[in-house]
């Protein structure tokens, strides 16, 4: 099964694409987002390219299990995601995926590596990977 996995932000939807064949994911060039809405013909052309069987978005919960307004601002493009292009979507819990991804970063050389590795879509690989190991 062919995946596509979104971090979605307001400024940057990170992205990732991987496979169950082999249960690996790879971070993608991240989306610009003007107030979170993306480039809807950037989200086509990823879409059209890699004809994933599933695209994975991640939902941002607080610690407690609440949602925040940026949790329905996701589920908002998930909605929008299976509407426009009609694939299959599903919401995975990202909690503390952004903070992860920050970790990696920063013990790849820190911030100034932010622009070789960028986070939202190393969130997007742990989204994904998160799915794919069942986590």
């Amino acid at each position: 099964m062919q995946l596509i996995a979104f971090d979605y932000g307001l400024k940057n939807i990170g992205v990732a694409t991987g496979q169950t064949l082999t249960n690996t994911a790879t971070a993608q060039a991240p989306l610009k987002a003007k107030d979170g809405t993306p480039d809807w013909g950037a989200v086509k052309a990823l879409l059209d390219e890699w004809r994933p069987t599933l695209v994975l978005v991640g939902l941002p919960l607080n610690m407690d299990d609440t949602e925040s307004e940026l949790s329905a601002r996701a589920k908002k493009f998930a909605n929008r995601l299976h509407g426009r292009f009609g694939v299959a979507v599903e919401m995975v819990d990202e909690r503390l995926s952004s903070f992860e991804a920050k970790g990696e970063v920063m013990a790849r050389g820190g911030p100034r590596d932010y622009g070789k590795h960028p986070v939202d879509s190393i969130a997007a690989r742990i989204i994904l990977e998160t799915y794919l190991t069942g986590g």
